[in-house]
């Protein structure tokens, strides 16, 4: 099935609902496109260009975890399979599509802290999984 193909510039959006037990003040993020090929002025983005979402400065907390907030990055962990065209490529590299939803991570960079009796505990959990999706300003060319 064809879908529209992810051009420099395409958003991530992570999905704040899915990283429980974490409340992360989530943000967008920017596909960098390394392709060469160019659709509406921007180059095509082809697998790998996913690893250049990363979004810093996210505070978060937890349940158990909510004195002091913590702070880390999300990142893309995996696309899904109908977000990598399996005829299209670039440059002899697959190109991306917008697709479903992206397995995305909370890593966690300076952990939210708990107040126990007279002392601050952090969270030792590192990272949280939850999910994404891309939008694209793309509107006209689809790929498989």
């Amino acid at each position: 099935m064809s879908d529209f193909i992810l051009i420099d510039g395409d958003t991530a959006k992570f999905l704040q609902a899915t990283f429980l037990p974490a409340d992360i003040a989530v943000r967008d993020g920017q596909l960098t496109a390394s392709g060469k090929g160019n659709l509406e002025g921007k180059a095509v983005c082809i697998e790998g260009d996913e690893a250049t979402v990363i979004v810093q400065g996210c505070a978060y907390s937890t349940p158990s975890f909510s004195t002091v907030k913590g702070v880390g990055l999300l990142k893309i962990k995996a696309l899904n399979s109908d977000q990598i065209a399996t005829k299209t490529t670039n440059r002899e590299t697959a190109v991306l599509l917008k697709g479903g939803l992206f397995d995305a991570e909370f890593k966690v960079i300076v952990p939210a802290q708990q107040l126990v009796g007279v002392a601050l505990q952090p969270d030792a959990q590192m990272t949280y999984a939850g999910k994404g999706q891309f939008e694209t300003t793309n509107t006209k060319w689809t790929a498989t």
